[in-house]
């Protein structure tokens, strides 16, 4: 009964009622697809063998080196938001599984960087790809014009999700000043 009552909850989650029948449909598509994604990844999760904190920090740790950065345990800890002694038992159990290495950090001999195995890379690829396939599949049969009209409605719902909230900011973008930015540049 629970099960039931949380994968029908995209037929009555509206804070409004959208105003036309073929707007609810496209809602409910939509919410629908939402829910599928949350399940397709949390089925691979399971198959992974990954708690949810775990199979989050291999993804965290795979992004940030196919990025080409390097991330320790304290970064993790802030991007999961647990405690430092909470991700060190995290890291062990991972670094047990096989799907982290600790190594000493590039500059500072007192530090720590991680990395994410080739056997974690698999996992979280893994985990992504069903997803990915199906939508690249059924997108890359539309019309140009029907994939105009999605992107440009999907853009429209991001930007209307988005509104309001505080830019992140990225430590590793320097921000355009002067003649760069298009203001006058300093000192003139």
């Amino acid at each position: 009964m629970p099960l039931t009552v949380v994968r029908r909850e995209h037929v009555h989650l509206y804070a409004r009622e959208p105003r036309t029948r073929s707007a609810k449909t496209a809602v409910d598509a939509l919410l629908r697809l939402q829910h599928a994604e949350e399940d397709q990844l949390e089925r691979a999760r399971g198959e992974s063998g990954l708690t949810k904190n775990e199979f989050l920090s291999v993804r965290y740790m795979l992004q940030a080196h196919r990025d080409g950065r390097s991330m320790g345990p304290k970064d993790l800890a802030v991007m999961l938001s647990v405690s430092n002694a909470s991700v060190t038992k995290i890291v062990d159990g991972l670094v047990e599984k096989g799907d982290l290495l600790r190594v000493p950090h590039p500059t500072d001999r007192r530090a720590q960087v991680l990395e994410p195995t080739v056997q974690a890379a698999r996992k979280i690829d893994r985990s992504y790809e069903v997803f990915h396939e199906a939508v690249v599949e059924v997108i890359d049969h539309l019309s140009a014009e029907d994939n105009e009209v999605l992107a440009r409605c999907l853009a429209q719902i991001t930007a209307a999700l988005d509104a309001g909230l505080p830019t992140p900011v990225d430590e590793y973008t320097v921000p355009e000043t002067g003649a760069d930015a298009g203001g006058p540049a300093a000192g003139s």
